[in-house]
């Protein structure tokens, strides 16, 4: 296994983290022990070599658990329609019903494209095309809830039902808003320039980057946000002039609603967001 001499390197290397372990020794043939340089101490070669890779696995054991839980599964795919993007640092890969949503990640839907994701408090999130989220931020309460979870709608049109976790634990972002949530159906239109935010159901608060805030109480309330030379200013209408409806029919089954890994037949708002 080693070539014999007076200075042999033993390396551990590790695939699943940048570790490598070297320890110089000096090998005595006759005895096959050798002097493991690093802690000074003097051992048989074969206990020289374990030593190397317990230490490495002791490093890589204790690396901070934000590493795995980064790519902790949140949430799955129910409906893709065409081009649905999962966009990394590493690569950029299409997703397919079924696969899994992971935390800090980005997801982008392209030209005549639409998807619908079901998180694990069975919240729905529906996207129109050329649309893009990053899920920022998800910290279970328990196995189908979380204590809290931050979703950035970029660009794009959404559909937001919430799940069965506490309202507060929600933190919805625009580029020019934050949406604070009540039991709620929202549907969301993320511009440049510009963010219109429609109560479907429940009750909601829209907010500007410097606080100022409106109530959404009532169906068809809209808040909107638009930004001019800088300055950004909230308006409250009940007439909307956008709703996500007309994205209803992108995808069959866009507008429905399930629970996070059920195969029931899920509840269709396809009436409320289409108008009938």
């Amino acid at each position: 296994m080693f070539a014999s001499g007076n200075h042999d390197k033993v390396e551990a290397k590790v695939k699943s983290a940048p570790l490598v372990a070297s320890l110089t020794h000096h090998m005595r043939a006759r005895s096959g022990t050798v002097r493991c340089e690093s802690i000074g101490l003097e051992m048989h070669w074969r206990n020289c070599v374990l030593f190397a890779l317990g230490f490495v696995l002791t490093l890589v054991i204790g690396l901070p658990p934000a590493q795995a839980q980064a790519q902790a599964r949140v949430g799955e795919a129910v409906i893709v329609q065409n081009e649905v993007l999962r966009v990394a640092v590493e690569a950029t890969s299409q997703i397919s019903v079924g696969d899994g949503v992971l935390r800090d990640e980005t997801v982008r839907t392209g030209t005549e494209s639409a998807a619908r994701f079901v998180m694990a408090d069975s919240t729905n999130l529906s996207l129109g095309p050329n649309a893009s989220l990053r899920l920022d931020r998800t910290v279970f309460n328990d196995e189908h809830s979380y204590r809290d979870i931050a979703i950035q709608l970029t660009s794009g049109a959404f559909r937001f039902v919430t799940g069965h976790s506490e309202k507060n634990a929600y933190k919805i972002t625009t580029p020019l808003a934050s949406i604070g949530v009540r039991g709620t159906i929202l549907d969301v239109l993320s511009q440049s320039g510009q963010t219109t935010v429609v109560l479907q159901e429940g009750a909601g608060t829209v907010c500007t980057l410097t606080f100022q805030c409106i109530q959404l109480t009532q169906p068809g309330d809209t808040a909107v946000i638009s930004l001019t030379g800088g300055n950004a200013t909230i308006k409250k209408t009940n007439i909307p002039t956008w709703t996500f409806a007309q994205t209803c029919t992108a995808a069959s089954g866009l507008c429905t609603v399930n629970n996070f890994a059920s195969n029931e037949p899920g509840q269709d708002f396809t009436g409320i967001l289409c108008g009938r």
